[in-house]
Protein backbone atom coordinates (compact mmCIF):
# COMPACT_ATOMS: atom_id res chain seq x y z
CA UNK A 1 0.00 0.00 0.00
CA UNK A 2 1.08 3.25 -0.70
CA UNK A 3 0.25 7.23 -0.42
CA UNK A 4 1.72 10.22 -2.18
CA UNK A 5 3.20 12.98 0.01
CA UNK A 6 4.87 16.39 -0.82
CA UNK A 7 5.26 20.06 0.53
CA UNK A 8 2.81 22.35 -0.65
CA UNK A 9 5.42 24.99 -2.58
CA UNK A 10 3.80 28.60 -0.87
CA UNK A 11 3.61 27.47 3.00
CA UNK A 12 6.11 24.30 2.84
CA UNK A 13 3.80 22.32 4.45
CA UNK A 14 3.85 18.46 4.30
CA UNK A 15 0.54 17.00 2.18
CA UNK A 16 -1.16 14.21 1.14
CA UNK A 17 -3.20 13.35 -1.86
CA UNK A 18 -6.70 12.67 -0.50
CA UNK A 19 -9.54 10.63 -2.17
CA UNK A 20 -11.01 13.65 -3.74
CA UNK A 21 -7.94 14.81 -5.43
CA UNK A 22 -7.53 17.75 -2.64
CA UNK A 23 -4.05 17.92 -0.83
CA UNK A 24 -4.75 17.83 3.28
CA UNK A 25 -2.31 17.54 5.94
CA UNK A 26 -3.60 14.79 8.03
CA UNK A 27 -1.93 11.77 6.78
CA UNK A 28 -4.90 9.64 7.73
CA UNK A 29 -7.17 11.43 5.25
CA UNK A 30 -4.52 10.27 2.95
CA UNK A 31 -5.86 8.25 -0.49
CA UNK A 32 -4.48 4.73 -0.18
CA UNK A 33 -3.02 3.14 -3.44
CA UNK A 34 -3.31 -0.53 -3.28
CA UNK A 35 -1.10 -2.04 -5.76
CA UNK A 36 -3.28 -3.09 -8.47
CA UNK A 37 -4.22 0.75 -8.56
CA UNK A 38 -0.91 1.73 -10.69
CA UNK A 39 -2.32 3.42 -13.55
CA UNK A 40 -4.23 5.41 -11.47
CA UNK A 41 -1.53 6.40 -9.00
CA UNK A 42 0.61 7.26 -11.89
CA UNK A 43 -1.74 9.30 -13.27
CA UNK A 44 -2.09 11.53 -9.40
CA UNK A 45 1.49 11.96 -9.72
CA UNK A 46 1.14 13.41 -13.15
CA UNK A 47 -1.78 15.58 -12.61
CA UNK A 48 -0.01 16.73 -9.34
CA UNK A 49 3.66 17.36 -11.22
CA UNK A 50 1.54 19.74 -13.99
CA UNK A 51 0.04 22.19 -11.18
CA UNK A 52 3.68 22.61 -9.91
CA UNK A 53 2.29 23.51 -6.39
CA UNK A 54 3.62 20.33 -4.52
CA UNK A 55 7.69 19.95 -4.51
CA UNK A 56 9.11 16.49 -3.26
CA UNK A 57 6.41 14.91 -4.99
CA UNK A 58 6.72 10.95 -3.24
CA UNK A 59 5.14 7.92 -2.90
CA UNK A 60 5.65 6.32 0.47
CA UNK A 61 4.65 2.82 1.50
CA UNK A 62 2.31 2.55 4.36
CA UNK A 63 0.51 0.36 6.64
CA UNK A 64 -3.03 0.43 8.21
CA UNK A 65 -3.05 0.15 12.18
CA UNK A 66 -6.42 0.06 13.70
CA UNK A 67 -7.91 1.99 10.48
CA UNK A 68 -4.88 4.86 10.98
CA UNK A 69 -2.16 5.38 7.70
CA UNK A 70 1.29 4.01 9.29
CA UNK A 71 4.40 4.56 7.42
CA UNK A 72 6.49 2.37 7.18
CA UNK A 73 9.89 4.75 7.00
CA UNK A 74 11.07 6.35 10.26
CA UNK A 75 11.56 10.17 7.82
CA UNK A 76 8.31 9.72 6.98
CA UNK A 77 6.20 9.13 10.66
CA UNK A 78 8.17 12.28 11.42
CA UNK A 79 6.73 14.69 9.24
CA UNK A 80 3.49 13.54 9.58
CA UNK A 81 3.63 13.94 13.60
CA UNK A 82 4.04 17.39 12.54
CA UNK A 83 7.09 20.06 12.30
CA UNK A 84 10.24 20.11 14.27
CA UNK A 85 10.06 24.33 13.35
CA UNK A 86 7.79 27.18 14.00
CA UNK A 87 4.55 26.55 12.01
CA UNK A 88 3.09 29.26 9.36
CA UNK A 89 -0.37 29.45 8.22
CA UNK A 90 -1.29 28.13 4.99
CA UNK A 91 -1.90 30.18 1.87
CA UNK A 92 -4.44 28.57 -0.20
CA UNK A 93 -4.39 29.20 -4.07
CA UNK A 94 -7.37 30.65 -5.68
CA UNK A 95 -8.91 28.26 -8.38
CA UNK A 96 -6.39 29.95 -11.17
CA UNK A 97 -3.56 29.39 -8.95
CA UNK A 98 -2.30 32.82 -9.21
CA UNK A 99 0.11 34.48 -6.39
CA UNK A 100 0.17 38.25 -6.47
CA UNK A 101 4.07 39.24 -6.26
Amino acid sequence: MEILTGNELLSGATVYLDRQGNWVEDINQARVFLSEEAEVKDAAIAATKATMRINSLETETVTLKDGKVFPDRLRERIRAAGPTAPVFDRQHLGEDGHVSI
